[in-house]
C-alpha cells in the first residue's frame, strides 16, 4: 500500500447550457465586482461572451474586462491585469477561455497581494493568498480549470516558468462542451495533444501512485 493525499476544492459544473449559471454562482459566493480576462475575441464569435455578460448583468455583478490574452501567456499582460484589478478594487477574477487565459487569471489573482508576481515564479516569495477565481472553459487541454498551477512567459528574460499554490484553485469552473463544438478541427487536435502531453509527463516520471496511473491510462485511452 502506498500512502497519498488528494485535495481538489474546485467545483465543476459540466453540461450543455451551463454557462448562464456563472453570474448566480459568483453572486452566491458574495462577490459583486470582478475582473474578467479573455483571449483574442473568439468568445464573441461563438456566443460565449454574450451568455457570460448577460448572466453577470442579471446577477447584478459589475465587471472590468481585459482582453488580448494570447496562447503561451506573457508576464506583461499579467501585470496589466494586476494593475487593473487593484485600480478597480475587484473582489474576484473570472477567466473566460482556455488554459492560457486561466493561467493569466491565476497569476493576476495572486499578484494583487504581492510586490511583484514574477518573484513567485522565481521561488523568491510564496503565494499565500489570491483573489477568488472562477472560470468558464472554452478550450480543453491542460486542466488549468481544476488545478493550482499556472505557466507564464517572461519575454524580457526569455523564461517560461510556473507557479503553484492551493490559493490558485478555481472556486468554480463551468464546462459546457457545446461551446467547444465551434472550434476548428486543428484546435481540437491541439487540445487533445496538450492533454496527452500532460498525462505522459506525470505517467512516465515514475513517481505516480498506482491509482493515479490507472486514471491516466483511462484518460489516454479516452482521448485516443
Amino acid at each position: 500500500m502506498e500512502n497519498f493525499r488528494y485535495y481538489n476544492p474546485t467545483r465543476i459544473i459540466f453540461g450543455k447550457n451551463t454557462i448562464p449559471q456563472i453570474g448566480p454562482v459568483i453572486k452566491k459566493h458574495g462577490f459583486r465586482k470582478i475582473l474578467m480576462l479573455a483571449g483574442q475575441g473568439s468568445i464573441r464569435k461563438n456566443g460565449v461572451y454574450e451568455q457570460v455578460a448577460r448572466s453577470l448583468k442579471s446577477a447584478g455583478i459589475k465587471s472590468v474586462e481585459l482582453w488580448g490574452v494570447r496562447p503561451n501567456p506573457v508576464l506583461a499582460r499579467v501585470r496589466e491585469a494586476i494593475k487593473l484589478a487593484k485600480k478597480n478594487r475587484v473582489e474576484a477574477v473570472l477567466a473566460v477561455g482556455g488554459g492560457s487565459v486561466i493561467d493569466s487569471a491565476k497569476a493576476a489573482a495572486a499578484g494583487v497581494y504581492l510586490r511583484d508576481i514574477w518573484e513567485a515564479f522565481e521561488d523568491r516569495v510564496r503565494i499565500e493568498r489570491a483573489l477568488p477565481l472562477f472560470t468558464v472553459l472554452t478550450v480543453s487541454g491542460a486542466a488549468s480549470e481544476m488545478n493550482q498551477w499556472a505557466v507564464v512567459t517572461n519575454q524580457a528574460e526569455k523564461k517560461k516558468w510556473s507557479i503553484g499554490s492551493d490559493a490558485l484553485f478555481p472556486r468554480v469552473s463551468i464546462i459546457d462542451p457545446s461551446a467547444q463544438m465551434s472550434l476548428p478541427w486543428k484546435q481540437t487536435v491541439f487540445g487533445a495533444v496538450d492533454a496527452l502531453a500532460h498525462l505522459f509527463e506525470n505517467y512516465f516520471m515514475g513517481r505516480c501512485q498506482e491509482t493515479s496511473m490507472a486514471v491516466a491510462e483511462a484518460l489516454m485511452r479516452t482521448i485516443i
